[in-house]
C-alpha cells in the first residue's frame, strides 16, 4: 500500500495520476461506502481509496467508543493490505491532513480530528511508501 497525505486541495490526486497509470477510484465523495472497495478488487489493477475522513465521520456517528472506532478502521486497513497481497494489486490511500489547522471548539469535531490523526498514523505504519503532498509537491517520507 501507499499513502498520499496532505491538506485539502494540496495536489494529492494529481500526484497519484503522475505516478500511476489508469488507477481505479473508490471515493466517499461519490457516496461510496468504505466496505464497497471489495467489489473493485481486480488482479493487477491499482485501486485508490479516498475520503477517509468521511468514512471515519460515518463510523463516529454510530460508535461512541473511540477505541472501537479506531480498531474498526485498523481492521479495514488490514483487510485492504491483505487484499493487495492476495490479488497482486496495488492499493493507494489518500488521507486528509487535519492536524495543521485550528483546533475545533466543538467536542465532536475535536474527536473527529483526533481520530483522523490516529487513522493516518495507523495507515502510515502499514504502508510500504508514504507521500506528503503540499502545494502540488509530493515528497516521499519512507
Amino acid at each position: 500500500m501507499q499513502l498520499f497525505i496532505g491538506g485539502a486541495y494540496a495536489g494529492k490526486r494529481a500526484a497519484i495520476r503522475e505516478r500511476l497509470t489508469s488507477p481505479q477510484w473508490h471515493s466517499a465523495y461519490d457516496g461510496e461506502g468504505l466496505e464497497a472497495w471489495r467489489i473493485k478488487v481486480a488482479a493487477g489493477r491499482c485501486l485508490v481509496l479516498e475520503g477517509w475522513e468521511e468514512w471515519l465521520r460515518a463510523e463516529l456517528a454510530s460508535e461512541p467508543d473511540d477505541d472501537r472506532v479506531r480498531q474498526c478502521m485498523v481492521d479495514e486497513l488490514e483487510s485492504i493490505q491483505h487484499a493487495e497481497s492476495v490479488h497482486g494489486m496495488q492499493i493507494v490511500l489518500i488521507m486528509l491532513e487535519m492536524g495543521r489547522g485550528i483546533v475545533p471548539l466543538a467536542a465532536e469535531d475535536r474527536r473527529w480530528r483526533d481520530l483522523a490523526g490516529w487513522l493516518a498514523q495507523d495507515a502510515a505504519a502499514r504502508c510500504e511508501r508514504v507521500w506528503h503532498v503540499w502545494n502540488g509537491l509530493a515528497r516521499s517520507l519512507t
